[in-house]
């Protein structure tokens, strides 16, 4: 199987268990993942399609040597293509981009000036790894704010906290990007409950911090082992999605 088709499979069984676990918002959001060597060429989901319908076949191929231009394609969502072309084109390490709204994250990103705690062994994951847009300035539509958006992940983030709006996350492979997602939003979801209560928070010194994001770098295959089980489901449950 080739490059192009193993991401578009990945990348489908992303958008379904994005659907399942409730981290997409209906039509909205957008994945893509890129499958030339540059990064520039990429897939991304089609506008006005559901995650929980997304299929291998549906993803759209773009390329970010139009990214000057409007939407290359009438399918590819205005926003998508101004977030993800410039992500892809600006962002070396960006090779897959997960865009949502999802609940517990945004909730965290629409409190001021707020930055994730490291709370439990799943926040300590991204530690030091999380940029802030504390400017929300509506929807991006135009080039300059892509590039914006961009310049704010550096080289060393791979998450994005967007005040107001929501969350970008990215990874080498979908493996690496949805996994980030997944422990992303189960840490968000556990902060929103322990605010919750008024009570004084545990937090995790910053050396015990570091060195368990270190760990969770370095642990083999944990992204690949689980987007591998989610795909094992789906090909049991709902073998459509890779069509």
């Amino acid at each position: 199987m080739g490059v192009e088709m193993i991401a578009r499979r990945e990348l489908a069984a992303a958008f379904r268990w994005a659907a399942r676990l409730n981290l997409h918002e209906a039509t909205a959001n957008h994945f893509s993942v890129a499958v030339s060597q540059d990064g520039h060429e990429f897939l991304i989901n089609p506008r006005g399609r559901h995650f929980s319908q997304v299929c291998a076949s549906d993803l759209i191929l773009v390329n970010t040597a139009l990214l000057d231009t409007d939407s290359p394609d009438p399918n590819v969502d205005p926003t998508a293509w101004v977030l993800h072309g410039h992500l892809h084109h600006h962002v070396p390490h960006a090779r897959c981009i997960l865009h949502t709204h999802m609940p517990y994250t945004t909730a965290l990103a629409c409190l001021r000036n707020f930055e994730f705690l490291m709370l439990d062994q799943n926040a300590c994951r991204f530690h030091e790894r999380i940029a802030y847009d504390r400017s929300y300035s509506g929807m991006a539509l135009d080039s300059t704010e892509g590039q914006r958006v961009a310049s704010l992940l550096g080289d060393t983030k791979s998450v994005l906290f967007l005040a107001n709006h929501g969350v970008i996350v990215v990874g080498e492979s979908v493996a690496q990007a949805f996994d980030e997602l997944y422990y992303l939003e189960k840490a968000a979801q556990l902060q929103v409950l322990a605010l919750s209560t008024g009570r004084e928070l545990a937090l995790v010194p910053y050396e015990t911090a570091a060195l368990s994001c270190k760990q969770w770098q370095e642990y083999p295959q944990v992204a690949e082992l689980h987007l591998a089980a989610l795909i094992a489901i789906l090909d049991d449950e709902s073998s459509n999605y890779h069509k």
